[in-house]
């Protein structure tokens, strides 16, 4: 069975979440979405699991796989995937000793390295791997320069690539290959533009949990999908504060400091993923660069966002006549598409052909798009 997935989320008790980040409304734009397969997020989370209780004993269509994202104390970001919302409470009591803000927060920080997190996901018979692995903060890539100075002697599950990379920023790392990549939308809204705007598809011998992890496990990913990495707000190196862009050279010379305005010049995901790139590239499934169709609409309407009632309207009718949005982005003719609106029609045969001209984002900043 050939699924879409997102496993990276958040919910409603993570910092910087929407409050609609509640199950109903999750699922909801997940249906529309065309994600077949949801990580719950945030499953360290008494009151969330609490929430997710309910409905998962409904069919709803999509299956929720319970993950979460933790903290180390190196400041780096693990995505875990585990076989049940019981194992999370197991690993929320294993972890408890070495996380103050535990029953407080969606994504914890905790007290231990990589490698302890690691061996405990290991024990409850789940998968671990860095989140957004590339970019410069709090992320592996930022701290490390290699999956095993991180981890240890305990196996990388899978890494997850993060909106500025693609897979072929991987591909060449000598240390990944072997190593799954997943993509996934850090989705901290249930909007469409958020949720699912990042996503792989694997096939699974079971739409369970488990079914999930002995997929990845196996490596049974057959897409990702997600942003072009320019549109990434690390994609270059760059100002943190005026965004101006630097070649790595540049930037050194600079001794890391803008001369513009005397912010800090941040490495790009682009630049690091280049430095690490020493080997040859291994074959990985095929990666297919969309743009959110909100955008899309938001685009063609010449809207300031991609929530104003017109976008929102057209966006529907798009949904209502062919079922979901990876579908619209993905596999309905552009003949079809052009009798609900032909500007959005002509955009996504755009992007489609790599008709998009990209201004890349940097230092916080996200990149830019236009079409023809």
């Amino acid at each position: 069975m050939q699924l879409f997935a997102d496993l990276h989320i958040h919910s409603c008790f993570s910092i910087a979440s929407s409050r609609s980040m509640l199950p109903d409304a999750l699922l909801a734009s997940s249906r529309r979405k065309g994600i077949g397969i949801l990580g719950s997020g945030d499953a360290l989370h008494d009151g969330w699991r609490t929430l997710w209780a309910d409905r998962l004993c409904e069919d709803t269509g999509v299956l929720v796989v319970p993950t979460t994202e933790v903290e180390d104390r190196n400041r780096v970001h693990h995505l875990i995937i585990l076989g049940s919302f019981e194992c999370c409470r197991d690993l929320q009591l294993m972890l408890a000793p070495y996380a103050r803000n535990l029953h407080q927060t969606g994504r914890p920080h905790v007290r231990l390295t990589g490698e302890e997190i690691a061996r405990a996901v290991h024990a409850l018979g789940g998968l671990i791997g860095p989140a957004h692995a590339f970019t410069p903060w709090t992320s592996l890539y930022a701290s490390f320069d290699s999956p095993g100075a991180c981890y240890g002697g305990e196996p990388v599950d899978f890494l997850e690539l993060g909106l500025s990379a693609d897979s072929s920023y991987g591909a060449a790392i000598p240390e990944l290959a072997g190593v799954p990549f997943l993509s996934n939308s850090d989705a901290h809204s249930p909007d469409p533009v958020r949720l699912g705007r990042e996503f792989f598809g694997i096939s699974v011998r079971e739409k369970t949990p488990g079914g999930v992890i002995a997929a990845i496990r196996e490596g049974a990913i057959f897409l990702n999908a997600g942003f072009f990495p320019e549109e990434g707000k690390y994609n270059r190196t760059a100002c943190s504060r005026c965004y101006r862009q630097f070649s790595l050279t540049g930037a050194a010379a600079a001794r890391w400091k803008c001369p513009d305005d005397g912010g800090r010049i941040t490495k790009g995901v682009a630049d690091r993923a280049s430095e690490l790139s020493t080997g040859h590239p291994t074959d990985r499934p095929p990666y297919l660069h969309i743009i959110p169709l909100g955008e899309i609409i938001q685009k063609v309407l010449n809207m300031s966002s991609p929530s104003t009632k017109s976008c929102r309207g057209l966006y529907d009718r798009f949904i209502e006549t062919f079922g979901d949005e990876i579908r619209v982005l993905t596999r309905v003719p552009v003949r079809d598409l052009a009798r609900v609106d032909e500007g959005v029609a002509l955009a996504i045969n755009a992007f489609r052909s790599s008709r998009v001209k990209l201004v890349p984002g940097g230092g916080g900043r996200y990149g830019s798009f236009t079409f023809f």
